[in-house]
């Protein structure tokens, strides 16, 4: 059993750090949302005009790539998108204010699945430590309920783009030519998506360890 506590203990450990070096980068990184002009660029400067380009004679790259917090572009800055917890003060449409419900809801909820897998990795520490078999099973439901919250997270990120993807098409009434654009997710969510399944297995070694440890003390109090 001793071998078999400390094979659940490095795939916790391995899984776990995994798990938040994964969300973390995700968190951090800009490429959740991809949306690329390239066909359509290609197709002439009046097509560019229709979708809002400045200069005819030097059109800019509508090609962008967004994050949680900032959109980029090629040749531009990049831009923090509107802060959702600021919408009282703004005057917005019910559309877009539903928009900045759902972008405060996921911005809240991955950066505490964050904060859910340090508490689990303190506590997932001083459970091997200690052999405590209710500490393990606490570090367990903790990590599985902090890959419920990512995976809360990045649904809601998923609907968030839908819906802004629909309220844009409402606003330039231009489905031929976003035909003609590239808009697909990134590898940040690609990321996310990781860091979740990590998460649960990191939750399922704890678990098992719990369970293992159980066995082994009901095989002691029979001899």
């Amino acid at each position: 059993m001793r071998v078999h506590l400390g094979a659940l203990a490095g795939v916790a450990a391995l899984t776990g750090a995994l798990s938040f070096a994964l969300l973390a980068a995700a968190i951090g990184t800009d490429f959740w949302y991809i949306i690329d002009t390239e066909r359509l660029e290609s197709s002439g400067p009046v097509a560019m005009d229709r979708l809002g380009a400045a200069n005819r004679s030097r059109p800019e790259s509508l090609s962008s790539h967004s994050g949680l917090w900032r959109t980029c572009r090629v040749r531009s800055p990049c831009t923090p998108l509107m802060n959702p917890f600021w919408q009282e003060n703004v005057t917005v449409s019910d559309s877009n204010r539903q928009l900045l419900t759902m972008h405060g809801t996921f911005v809240i909820l991955l950066p505490l699945s964050l904060i859910l897998m340090v508490f689990g990795g303190m506590t997932g520490f001083l459970s091997f430590l200690l052999r405590a078999y209710l500490l393990l099973l606490l570090t367990g439901t903790l990590f599985l309920f902090g890959a419920m919250v990512t995976l809360a997270g990045i649904s809601v990120y998923i609907a968030y783009s839908a819906a802004a993807f629909r309220e844009a098409l409402c606003l330039l009434q231009e489905r031929a030519l976003l035909e003609q654009v590239d808009i697909r997710f990134g590898w940040s969510l690609a990321l996310g998506w990781v860091s979740f399944a990590s998460e649960l297995l990191t939750g399922a070694s704890f678990l098992a360890a719990a369970r293992v440890l159980s066995l082994r003390r009901g095989q002691d109090q029979v001899l």
